[in-house]
């Protein structure tokens, strides 16, 4: 692991502003959140914060807001956002010596990810084909494949948006992988319950009461899909 705990300087929460109103952000700025396991999933609604959370553990630790692979200069012209200012990352020993150039690992942002894939095509580990030549998928698929080895901290925001059930497999065996070697960590938002499924992660839902660690059975959109996928007619108005 790389990273086993976040919290929020205090100094610089501003009651009653976005993103402090978000109820999991203000839960983690009053106590903080532990992080345990190699594999961290972040569940939760739209709006309800994981994405925001994701983009301030790549402010705090190093990563270009932007997306793409760590090791590089940071050269995001954006300011930090209010959560990223604030932030404050329990780096393990591993962890502590990945900072500024050394901040391996890379960043898959849902909403920067096609312009990002298509600005790297052609340098090593973004694939053999430009993201114009492959499906939206597939361009994920290649940089995946490709630059998520080695030590580093792996944040992916809705990762399997664009994946067939197949495709999404083949991403989680490649986390499987990540997550094995040695100095890694993988952090990932999203709102699949076939993500959450991964062996042996910490699940931490986020929801309108905060953020709370769960096991996946008890997770709010595994028992919607359970009901729908058992009789998808009674979501529907038959009239």
């Amino acid at each position: 692991m790389l990273i086993e705990g976040v919290q929020v300087k205090p100094a610089l929460v501003e009651e009653g502003v976005w993103p402090w109103t978000v109820p999991a952000i203000a839960e983690i700025a009053a106590r903080g959140v532990r992080l345990n396991s190699r594999i961290v999933i972040l569940m939760g609604a739209n709006g309800s914060g994981k994405s925001t959370l994701l983009e301030a553990i790549a402010e705090g630790y190093g990563l270009d807001v932007r997306g793409g692979h760590g090791g590089r200069k940071y050269a995001s012209a954006l300011e930090k956002s209010p959560l990223g200012e604030a932030i404050l990352l329990d780096r393990t020993p591993a962890g502590a010596g990945m900072t500024k150039r050394n901040a391996k690992g890379f960043y898959l942002r849902a909403e920067t990810a096609f312009g990002m894939l298509e600005y790297m095509s052609g340098l090593p580990g973004y694939g053999d084909k430009p993201s114009w030549e492959v499906s939206h998928g597939e361009s994920y698929l290649q940089a995946i494949m490709g630059r998520f080895d080695g030590p580093g901290l792996y944040l992916l925001d809705e990762a399997e948006g664009p994946l067939s059930f197949e495709s999404t497999l083949q991403l989680l065996y490649r986390l499987q992988d990540v997550a094995a070697e040695r100095a890694t960590q993988v952090v990932y938002a999203t709102h699949s319950p076939m993500v959450a499924a991964l062996p042996g992660a910490q699940i931490l839902e986020m929801t309108d009461r905060g953020i709370a660690e769960r096991t996946w059975a008890e997770l709010e959109s595994v028992a919607l899909w359970r009901r729908f996928l058992g009789r998808p007619d009674t979501f529907f108005d038959a009239t």
